[in-house]
């Protein structure tokens, strides 16, 4: 009679620690897959945002037409976070000037504090479940390997003190033992490939913040008109002629 071999027969044979290899794999997957689900819902809610709030930004009339559609709009994403908070900073300096020491220097210094601040949060913010994909990522395959290697070993035991050494009794068991690696496999091929979009995807996003960031300033210290773009400091460096 042959022998049952596949993934059912594989569960119901397992022991103890191949039932607790499987749970931490299921773990691993389902927090990977939840963490890529949200983050990519997240991120693609935050580029709509992002796109109509720097719409309104350079269509505004002012700063105070800024801040009053932002009291109005709670920010939710990281330019309006962003261009609230340095707003916020720049009229507390002016108003306040140097009475604490955390608000000591000038404005342009208390300035440029608050909004290496606000780009340091949102950093973090960016890269929050990062580390959980790339655990999973690197963890799963040894995780499936260790299964493999313990269902073989059982495997073989086994067949030793039966003493049927044949071909059909030693590559039914081993087969099975494989499957644990392809599971880890399974874990980790997403998470690492979910990782590597969200780092280049938080990098592009940090840049455009950067780059925001320095028109911010501009703006806020200048006090230049929002519609004039170019009383506002270029992204680029301009090119100095002979």
């Amino acid at each position: 009679m042959q022998a049952q071999v596949g993934f059912s027969h594989f569960l119901a044979q397992t022991d103890a620690v191949g039932g607790t290899l499987l749970a931490f794999l299921l773990l691993m997957s389902v927090a990977s897959w939840y963490l890529i689900v949200t983050k990519a819902l997240a991120l693609w809610l935050e580029q709509r945002r992002t796109g109509a709030f720097l719409e309104r930004f350079w269509n505004a009339t002012s700063v105070g037409a800024v801040q009053r559609d932002l009291e109005e709009r709670h920010p939710d994403e990281p330019f309006s976070h962003l261009a609230w908070h340095a707003i916020v900073a720049s009229q507390h300096h002016q108003r306040h000037g140097t009475n604490r020491l955390n608000e000591a220097g000038s404005t342009s210094e208390f300035l440029t504090r608050a909004i290496r601040r606000v780009i340091d949060e949102d950093t973090a913010r960016l890269e929050s479940g990062l580390t959980l994909l790339a655990s999973v990522g690197s963890t799963a395959p040894f995780i499936g390997l260790f299964g493999t290697v313990w269902g073989v070993y059982h495997a073989l035991a086994a067949i030793g003190m039966s003493g049927q050494g044949t071909l059909d009794k030693v590559a039914g068991p081993v087969g099975e033992a494989l499957i644990m690696t392809a599971l880890g496999l399974a874990v980790a091929i997403p998470a690492v490939l979910a990782y590597n979009a969200f780092v280049r995807s938080n990098r592009l996003v940090l840049a455009r913040l950067d780059a925001f960031a320095h028109d911010l300033f501009a703006v806020l210290t200048t006090g230049s008109h929002l519609g004039d773009t170019t009383s506002v400091v270029p992204l680029k460096p301009a090119v100095v002629k002979a």
